[in-house]
């Protein structure tokens, strides 16, 4: 007997499109065994009628025949009681009982379905900032039901589907079997002609049946054991976000499935959220809606990043941005377990891991880096070997001498740097509004938050203005700005901060480089967010592997009549090399601006714009950039 494929109970609590597609396949199967079993029972109760007619014929004949009234009437009574009891009785039970049953819990199924998928909406709307326990208790009890209901219906309805690939074939054959049989008895004169090939194939099928319900008995008791099994777990199953404080994590994905909010633009300010299933398959993600047979594109990942967003007052959301910058789609899910576990698989799959041989065991290896990161270590130190454009004017004696000396070969220790334990902060952009605030006093502030033509005057005087699309990653006070390796500990020490306390949120930014100050800008509105003067930076450089990764020092004065050193870490779209080569141009201009005959000379290098603006060009800036000791030395 050939094998019958079944349902898997362990997929009913996931509900993918994959399980819902082959559960089309077997309700579309139960449809068509509905259709036939209504025909063949019209034909068998057309036969069952028929037989009727002959027995009253048969007994209106029978009163001509005097001797044989009684032995015809009652031989044909006999066979239609006979194909009453084994032909039409088990084809209607089993229209009224099987298909009746699979086609009432399909009906408990979709109710059940449509109860999860509205809780999961109430859910999925529970705000953010004004967050009710009362109501979101109320509402996760709400979920963890409408899922358990859904959960125990599909069960149920699975297993009536599987256990019917057995009925259906004893259905068809029982009666055919009892018509068989009966007609073998009923016409003797054609017993010697059937009843040795017949005989031995109403044997084998009997055998057949008897298999069958064996099997199904068993596999009956199978279902009810697993299915058991799979309603006594924890409510965690049941209930999204179970765990808030400290879920189990897995950080070294290279492929991820589920279901996902994702946003979508009605119109101008309006949008809607649809609830899709989402899933990786190699640098691409894609989303397969319910119905469909295959998913279809939404993102490439391939070098894109991703990173936690505050999206209409909605928790758990996260971005995906194309390489070139652009904002891509915006997707929602239902604890923060899927939330980080969707962020690290996008971010293992961005840097291409999964085209390695062993993939699982590079994400591993990557991210047991980042969490090692907390031990202080010295080895970025050897990287200052290498051509870094970084900046140190403290030392008056150098700038006289317009030459800086070599790297010492001893690499400093991390205390020496920064001192342990010493606090990161991981936002320092202000909103445009209070920004405008803090350094307009008592004027009107722009609805539109736009500043106005005079509110930074040096721009129009620069002559250096290059723009960079930078992220903010993290700030700390340092101890010294005498080396550059006091920004590559930064660095290492503010990435392996995020990494523990899975902090991907990140600020984009616009950083102006001009030939006085740093700025910091705010994209949408183009307020300025954070202003460093060129004068008070005292160190920069570019990360030697990374090469998006820049960072630079800051003196300022304290109240107190001290000074105070910052580190501050960005990435960069483009590489650091470029930000360097602004920054160390700009500082060459501010050194220069007191002789005229110089400065010329200086820009003679620099390419010029129509409006009067020196800018850089790409090939300049990859080529050669300056660093400590060219950059004071040629001024």
């Amino acid at each position: 007997m050939p094998s019958v494929d079944k349902l898997l109970l362990e997929e009913a609590l996931q509900d993918s499109p994959q399980t819902r597609s082959l559960l089309s396949v077997f309700e579309e199967d139960a449809g068509t065994l509905t259709v036939y079993t209504n025909e063949l029972l019209q034909a068998m109760q057309r036969v069952y009628g028929a037989q009727n007619e002959m027995c009253l014929a048969t007994q209106q004949l029978s009163k001509q025949l005097l001797a044989y009234e009684k032995q015809l009437n009652a031989l044909h009574t006999e066979l239609a009681k006979q194909l009453a009891d084994t032909m039409v009785l088990p084809i209607i039970q089993f229209r009224e009982k099987d298909l009746t049953e699979v086609s009432t819990l399909k009906d408990l199924f979709g109710l059940a379905s449509d109860d999860h998928d509205l809780a999961m909406a109430k859910y999925s709307r529970l705000p953010k900032k004004k967050e009710n326990e009362k109501v979101k208790a109320e509402v996760r009890k709400e979920v963890a039901a409408a899922r358990q209901k859904q959960h125990l219906s599909s069960l149920q309805y699975y297993c009536a589907l599987n256990a019917l690939q057995y009925r259906k074939q004893m259905a068809m054959m029982e009666p055919m079997i009892g018509f068989a049989r009966e007609q073998i008895h009923f016409f003797k004169k054609g017993a010697e002609m059937f009843s040795r090939s017949m005989d031995s194939f109403l044997s084998s099928a009997t055998d057949m049946v008897q298999s069958i319900q064996v099997e199904l008995e068993a596999e009956a008791e199978k279902m009810r054991v697993s299915q058991q099994e799979l309603l006594s777990v924890d409510e965690s199953v049941y209930t999204p976000d179970f765990d808030v404080a400290a879920p189990e994590i897995n950080r070294n994905l290279i492929q991820k499935a589920g279901y996902l909010n994702l946003r979508n633009k009605t119109g101008l300010v309006s949008t809607s959220w649809e609830r899709l299933y989402f899933f990786t398959q190699g640098g691409n993600l894609l989303c397969q809606p319910r119905g469909a047979v295959a998913g279809g594109l939404i993102q490439d990942l391939d070098n894109c990043s991703v990173m936690a967003v505050d999206c209409e007052d909605r928790r758990y959301c996260f971005q995906i941005t194309a390489p070139n910058g652009k904002s891509g789609i915006i997707l929602q899910a239902e604890s923060r377990k899927e939330n980080e576990e969707w962020i690290c698989a996008i971010n293992n799959i961005s840097r291409q891991i999964y085209l390695t041989e062993d993939p699982e065991a590079v994400a591993i290896r990557l991210n047991q880096t980042a969490l090692q990161a907390v031990t202080p270590i010295t080895s970025l130190g050897k990287k200052q070997e290498s051509s870094s454009p970084s900046q140190n004017l403290k030392n008056p004696e150098l700038e006289n001498d317009k030459t800086v000396p070599r790297a010492a070969a001893e690499v400093p220790e991390a205390e020496e740097l920064i001192t342990p334990g010493t606090p990161i902060q991981f936002d320092i952009m202000l909103p445009a509004t209070e920004f405008l605030d803090q350094n307009r006093g008592s004027r009107r502030t722009n609805p539109f938050g736009e500043s106005e033509d005079d509110s930074f005057p040096e721009v129009e005087d620069s002559l250096l203005q290059q723009m960079f699309i930078v992220r903010f990653l993290g700030s700390m006070a340092v101890k010294t700005d005498s080396t550059a390796e006091v920004i590559y500990e930064a660095m290492r020490q503010v990435l392996a901060a995020r990494a523990i306390h899975n902090i991907f949120r990140m600020t984009e930014s616009h950083l102006l480089v001009t030939s006085q100050a740093l700025r910091l800008i705010d994209p949408q509105t183009q307020v300025s967010r954070a202003n460093f003067e060129l004068t008070s930076v005292t160190q920069f450089a570019a990360h030697q592997e990374n090469r998006r990764l820049f960072g630079f020092v800051v003196r300022m004065p304290e109240s107190t009549g001290g000074e105070s050193l910052s580190a501050y870490i960005f990435e960069s779209n483009s590489e650091g090399e470029k930000i360097c080569y602004a920054v160390n141009l700009g500082k060459e201009i501010i050194e220069v601006q007191k002789d005229p005959e110089a400065l010329a000379q200086l820009m003679l290098s620099v390419p010029l714009t129509n409006d009067g603006k020196y800018v850089l060009l790409t090939d300049q800036a990859e080529g050669s950039p300056r660093g400590n000791q060219g950059a004071e030395s040629e001024a």
